[in-house]
C-alpha cells in the first residue's frame, strides 16, 4: 500500500479562510497564510487552495494571496477557484503553485482537461467534484460551488476526466460536507475501482477513526478536511500517529 496523504483544505472567501456545512452558513476561520505555514509545520502532505467564490462571481483567483502562501510553505500546494483557461493555470504556477484544480469550468468545458494535460502535464491537473447524492447510488455533479445542479453524474464524468489527462480526482460530498460524520466510503470505493488515478476523498472528517475507514473501506489515496484542522480538533501529528499505529502507511 502507498503511502497515504493528509491534506488540510484552506476555503477562501474573500482572502479569508472560511468553512461552512454542506456548502453553506459560511464563517471565517482565519488567515490562510499562517494556517498553510502551520500545517506545513504539523507535518501535512499537500495543502489545497481553493477560492470557493471564483467560479460564482466569475473572477480570477487571489495571484497574489497564493504567492504569499507558497512562500511560507514547503509542501505540494493545489490551487483551484476562476481557472477557466490556460494563462490562469499559468499565472497560478509562476505564483507558486504545483497543482490546479478545476471544477466548474472542467464541467462546461471538459476540452479544458485535455488542453491542461497536453501543456502541463497530468500530475499538475487535479479535476474536482462536487457531487450530492439522490436515490441511491446516484450523485449528481454541481457547479458554481454546489449552487447549481448539472446533467452530469459523478461515477462516469470522473472516468470521462481520468481518459481526459486528469492526473488526480478530488470528490467532495455535499451530504457529507462538514457533517462530520465520516467519508462517502461507498463511492470512493467505487470510484476508486473505476479509476486508475488517486482519489482525494474530502467532505465528512470528524474522527480519527474517518481516516483510517476512508483509506481502508473507502480506498482513497488521499483524505482532505477542514474544520478538524482549523479548530485543532484532530493535530495532523496526532491524526499520522494514529494511523501508523493502526497499520496505515503514512509519510
Amino acid at each position: 500500500m502507498l503511502a497515504k496523504r493528509i491534506i488540510p483544505c484552506l476555503d477562501i472567501r474573500n482572502g479569508q479562510t472560511v468553512k461552512g456545512v454542506k456548502f453553506l452558513d459560511i464563517k471565517e476561520v482565519g488567515d490562510p497564510v499562517e494556517l498553510g505555514a502551520l500545517y506545513a509545520r504539523q507535518g501535512a502532505d499537500e495543502l489545497v487552495f481553493l477560492d470557493i467564490t471564483a467560479s460564482h462571481e466569475k473572477r480570477k483567483t487571489f495571484f497574489e494571496l497564493v504567492r504569499r502562501i507558497a512562500q511560507h510553505i514547503n509542501i505540494p500546494f493545489t490551487v483551484g477557484g476562476g481557472i477557466s483557461e490556460l494563462s490562469d493555470a499559468d499565472a497560478l504556477l509562476s505564483a507558486g503553485a504545483d497543482k490546479i484544480s478545476i471544477n466548474s469550468s472542467a464541467v462546461r468545458n471538459p476540452q479544458l482537461i485535455n488542453d491542461m494535460a497536453k501543456n502541463f502535464g497530468s500530475q499538475f491537473v487535479v479535476v474536482a467534484i462536487d457531487a450530492k447524492q439522490h436515490q441511491g447510488d446516484e450523485w449528481v455533479v454541481t457547479v458554481n460551488g454546489g449552487r447549481i445542479p448539472t446533467e452530469k453524474r459523478l461515477f462516469p464524468w470522473a472516468k470521462e476526466a481520468e481518459d481526459r489527462g486528469a492526473g488526480e480526482i478530488l470528490f467532495t460530498s455535499m451530504n457529507h460536507d462538514g457533517v462530520k460524520s465520516g467519508f462517502a466510503n461507498d463511492a470512493l470505493a467505487k470510484l476508486s475501482d473505476d479509476l486508475q488515478i488517486p482519489i482525494i476523498a474530502s467532505g465528512g472528517a470528524g474522527a480519527k477513526e474517518h481516516f483510517k475507514d476512508v483509506f481502508t473501506i473507502g480506498k482513497a489515496d488521499a483524505a482532505l478536511a477542514a474544520s478538524i484542522f482549523h479548530f485543532n480538533e484532530i493535530p495532523i501529528p496526532e491524526l499520522k500517529n494514529y494511523l501508523k499505529k493502526e497499520g496505515i502507511p503514512v509519510r
